[in-house]
């Protein structure tokens, strides 16, 4: 008589011991760092192997002299040997020249340059020629977890130029382990350049195109920022005032209070946020959040005027200007149908800013 088969059941959860909850959370860490190690370990085997290809392309067209026919050539043989092999077309091998040429000595680099996918590394390869720029955005991309999309766009907005670089008080108002941090998460000036167009260049296409400005508003922000809400309403006494933009940044722990102008900065600008920033920090703030932050976003401003005008303020607040490349780049019969800027900033703001 065969006997019947069985099978092991899974015990009930609730018939676990009191600490098998910590023993899963330490296992299920141990599994995503395991795959995580695995993934970098492959990512950097691959990168040194194209490495070595490209190095050894760069030295022999160095000491031999060769011209495309060769690459072409080598491209066709090597997917014959290697059928299942993808990543060796002509111009992917080209690729692996320039990343040897443009690194001569990446089998000694370490993270974050050697940690990065193969098509972030050509991005930076086509995009940069600096190499202490590239290891800059390399270092950022790790960081921030960026992705190629991504990377191409801080590296066409230049933010390596503009990171850091708005004026604030923050080294006065702020503890030292969160100034530098709050420094560099603010920059000037502040790019918008997210109104895009088709070839129709109609005014429901901007509209639309207008009510999708948030998420890459956060972009430009940059790492940390979640939006709160538009006009916030804060009320104070029996007044009620609308602060443009309200977001929380998580890596400083704290709200964030943007104002946008549409015209130079000018210093009574500063009693205005600063009011909303205390209301927020009275209304909203947790006892474990940071002091709020103002950032004030102006057409222009004068440096100096900006300097002197954050001066003898407690709370800390960035100034900084913002501008929109795309009319810049754009025909000019069409420049006539994008907003001004104060139209961007009433999109942005609404109607009943204070």
């Amino acid at each position: 008589m065969a006997s019947a088969a069985s099978f092991e059941s899974t015990p009930a959860k609730s018939s676990m011991p009191d600490w098998y909850p910590e023993l899963l959370a330490s296992v299920s860490t141990e599994v995503r760092s395991g795959r995580s190690r695995a993934v970098s370990a492959a990512n950097r085997e691959m990168l040194l192997s194209y490495w070595s290809i490209g190095n050894e392309l760069a030295k022999r067209e160095s000491a031999q002299g060769w011209g495309s026919r060769v690459v072409t050539r080598l491209s066709a043989d090597v997917r014959s040997a290697f059928p299942e092999a993808r990543g060796f077309s002509p111009r992917n091998l080209r690729y692996m020249k320039s990343f040897a040429e443009a690194w001569p000595n990446f089998p000694m680099l370490q993270a974050p340059l050697a940690t990065l996918p193969w098509y972030h590394q050509i991005a930076l390869l086509e995009k940069l020629s600096d190499p202490e720029t590239r290891l800059w955005y390399a270092a950022a991309a790790v960081e921030h977890g960026w992705s190629r999309t991504v990377l191409v766009h801080q590296i066409e907005g230049k933010l390596h130029a503009r990171a850091g670089k708005a004026i604030t008080n923050f080294k006065a108002t702020l503890p030292p382990s969160d100034s530098d941090l709050a420094q560099q998460s603010f920059k000037d000036p502040y790019v918008f350049d997210f109104v895009s167009m088709t070839g129709k260049r109609n005014e429901r296409e901007l509209e639309g195109q207008l009510v999708l400005h948030v998420e890459n508003f956060l972009l430009e922000l940059g790492q940390g920022f979640a939006f709160v809400g538009r006009q916030y309403r804060l009320t104070i006494g029996e007044d009620e005032f609308f602060a443009d933009l309200l977001f929380y940044n998580f890596r400083l722990r704290c709200f964030v209070v943007v104002e946008l102008k549409a015209t130079a900065f000018k210093p009574e600008y500063l009693g205005q946020i600063n009011m909303y920033m205390s209301a927020v920090d009275d209304l909203l703030a947790r006892a474990d959040d940071q002091p709020t932050i103002g950032l004030l976003l102006c057409k222009t401003k004068n440096n100096v005027v900006a300097e002197y005008s954050l001066r003898g303020f407690s709370k800390p607040i960035g100034i900084a200007e913002w501008e929109s490349e795309i009319v810049k780049s754009l025909p000019e019969e069409f420049a006539s149908s994008l907003p001004s800027i104060s139209e961007l900033e009433a999109e942005l703001s609404g109607d009943n800013s204070e």
